[in-house]
């Protein structure tokens, strides 16, 4: 069959395909969408929530360059709860429960709707090449699409095998056809090409679980919201969480059974996730752990089903629904689906730039859990990314490259093509060096501009992400000018807050730098009139939040920024590419395999290389300069 020829093509519509195919499209490019199964656009394979500790900040960042993840979940959330409350700002983050049957329709309305978008449900074979470069698709049924660049986001797709037991069945999750094919052409074309592994757990009849025996958990009052765009008014119900435990009666028959495990019978040969462990590891590796936690999730408004997140298994289906009747409120509880482990193949990252271009083939994208990662969040921040970037290869453009002091979008990718990794790689806030300078509350400023000039955010949204950073300048800037003086009344006041008495004059900044007062405080304060005006012009909501932060954290900020200046400079410093680094003297043969390996586009990515020695650095400084002077 003869085809159109399309701008992009994105392969796979789970949450980096959905967010590929929606930026390519948005940004003008004609794109073919292609999924197995058409009824599976943006399904939630695993548990029914988006959000978490350091993914909630992904989540930001994805809406404020003009991604569509905050606005689905903020749509369809059932439950919002801010995480991290008692912990310093840089680390709290958002998550909310998902009701799942409405997250995947509103996505795929968003999908089918979307100008310059077109899905088509067929399975795709293999890569159309030409001279080292992409140039389409070939399908199963021997079609042959022509496209500019690719990008692919399968999932777990690609060689997907289930395991229940020690049964085991070609699926690119329960109930959905495996990508083979693909698969093959990956390892025929000489990808690096590793095994890795995630599971789930069992789905519960909320009909059948005593909820008087478990520990409720609601929805903050009110409710946030994720996306900037969003008015925070939710026409969804909130509903609560349950909290339970596993025992030592669970572990037991986890223990009695553990030679039905396919992990512990050495039927599966993936890596497992170190972050999201199933149950029966989580008592083998840690058997002085009497109990483990259960976050017992509803999937929906109008479904039974019920998550049970914490005891992800592939046990036998009986040893299942033992284990499950042990745990308290679940003893006459059935499962509704089983969980399953399922084993896929994933491209090595250390073959990509940091555009997520393959290195072996111009215009090949690879985006999600193809790279080696985990998580719905990190799978859609690199579909946006290498969407971005396989359109602006198409326009012959320089791609966008987000670094580690951006966002976490940067620090994720960074982490994949710098150092790789050999287990299903998860975020956390501590991968990030500038973490108080990369906070949730401040995506917008970071990245909003950015998402402009690149076509995915509107002149409307711009001008008010504009309108913010410039009411939260004016905010500092007035505290950092306006002065009080010591007196009676005031010191009165102060004392009644908790707060010491003035001695001298200071500025409302100095004084709101002080931990138990606040903006809002102020309004207690007996102040002038100049104070109070002032005061009572402070923008209320994320805006005064974020003045209050950068008030009182300012000591903190500035020497971040001083480490970010030395950061850059390093990253300004570029490696010629193709450089060739054997042969160079005072390189290890360690080194010099590493850095070819890798290829890092500058000297602060060849720093941060596992094995990379400050001295190997300081030697291809040397170089540098040589090779600057010829």
């Amino acid at each position: 069959m003869n085809h159109e020829e399309y701008d992009i093509v994105v392969i796979g519509a789970g949450h980096a395909g959905c967010e590929a195919a929606l930026a390519a499209a948005r940004m003008g490019s004609s794109t073919l969408l292609t999924v197995i199964n058409a009824d599976t656009i943006g399904a939630m394979s695993c548990n029914p929530a988006i959000g978490g500790l350091a993914k909630g900040h992904l989540v930001r960042e994805i809406d404020a360059l003009g991604g569509e993840m905050a606005k689905n979940i903020d749509a369809t959330s059932i439950q919002f709860r801010t995480l991290n409350t008692s912990k310093g700002p840089a680390v709290r983050s958002s998550r909310a429960q998902a009701d799942r049957l409405l997250y995947r329709l509103r996505m795929t309305s968003v999908i089918e709707n979307q100008p310059n978008l077109t899905v088509k449900q067929t399975v795709v074979s293999g890569l159309l090449l030409e001279n080292d470069r992409v140039c389409g698709i070939t399908t199963s049924l021997g079609e042959e699409i022509p496209a500019k660049a690719v990008v692919v986001a399968t999932g777990t797709f690609l060689n997907g095998l289930v395991h229940v037991g020690l049964k085991n069945f070609g699926a690119g999750r329960l109930g959905d056809a495996p990508s083979r094919s693909l698969a093959a052409w990956f390892k025929d074309h000489g990808f690096e090409v590793g095994r890795m592994k995630t599971g789930t757990v069992p789905r519960l009849d909320a009909n059948t679980i005593d909820y008087s025996e478990l520990e409720s958990q609601h929805s903050d009052q009110p409710p946030a919201h994720f996306s900037y765009s969003s008015k925070g008014e939710y026409t969804l119900p909130q509903l609560p969480c349950h909290i339970t435990y596993t025992n030592e009666k669970t572990h037991e028959i986890i223990r009695n059974s553990i030679g039905e495990s396919p992990l512990y019978a050495g039927v599966i040969q993936g890596i497992g996730a170190r972050y999201c462990p199933s149950i029966e590891d989580k008592v083998m590796r840690f058997p002085e752990k009497t109990r483990h936690q259960i976050f017992v999730e509803p999937e929906g408004l109008d479904t039974v089903e019920i998550y049970p997140n914490g005891i992800p298994t592939s046990l036998p289906l009986s040893t299942q629904q033992a284990m499950v009747n042990s745990i308290k409120g679940f003893e006459n509880a059935k499962i509704i689906r089983p969980g399953y482990a399922i084993e896929y193949d994933y491209i090595d990252p250390l073959g990509l730039h940091p555009s997520l271009e393959c290195k072996k083939l111009r215009g090949l994208f690879l985006a999600g859990q193809i790279n080696g990662t985990s998580g719905y969040e990190e799978a859609a921040a690199q579909g946006l990314i290498a969407s971005i970037n396989a359109v602006r290869y198409t326009q012959d453009s320089e791609p966008l490259l987000i670094d580690r002091s951006q966002a976490y979008i940067g620090v994720l990718i960074d982490d994949l093509v710098t150092c790789g990794t050999i287990e299903p790689y998860r975020l956390f806030t501590s991968r990030a060096e500038y973490r108080l300078l990369l906070r949730e509350d401040n995506a917008d400023s970071r990245l909003a501009q950015i998402g402009h000039d690149i076509g995915l955010v509107d002149n409307k949204t711009n001008n008010r992400f504009k309108k913010k950073q410039a009411a939260i300048d004016d905010g500092t800037r007035v505290l950092e000018t306006i002065s009080v003086k010591p007196t009676q009344p005031l010191n009165d006041s102060l004392a009644s807050l908790g707060s010491t008495p003035l001695k001298q004059k200071c500025s409302l900044a100095d004084l709101l730098r002080r931990p138990e007062l606040t903006i809002s405080s102020f309004m207690s304060l007996p102040l002038g009139d100049e104070e109070m005006n002032a005061i009572s012009e402070l923008s209320s909501g994320a805006v005064r939040h974020e003045i209050e932060l950068r008030v009182k954290f300012k000591g903190y900020i500035d020497r971040q920024h001083e480490q970010v200046a030395r950061f850059k400079k390093m990253e300004s410093v570029l490696l010629p590419h193709d450089f060739t680094y054997s042969g160079l003297s005072g390189l290890s043969n360690e080194v010099v395999e590493k850095l070819t390996r890798v290829q890092p586009v500058s000297l602060g990515q060849a720093s941060r290389i596992s094995g990379v020695t400050p001295a190997a650095i300081s030697v291809l400084q040397v170089h540098l300069k040589k090779l600057k002077k010829a």
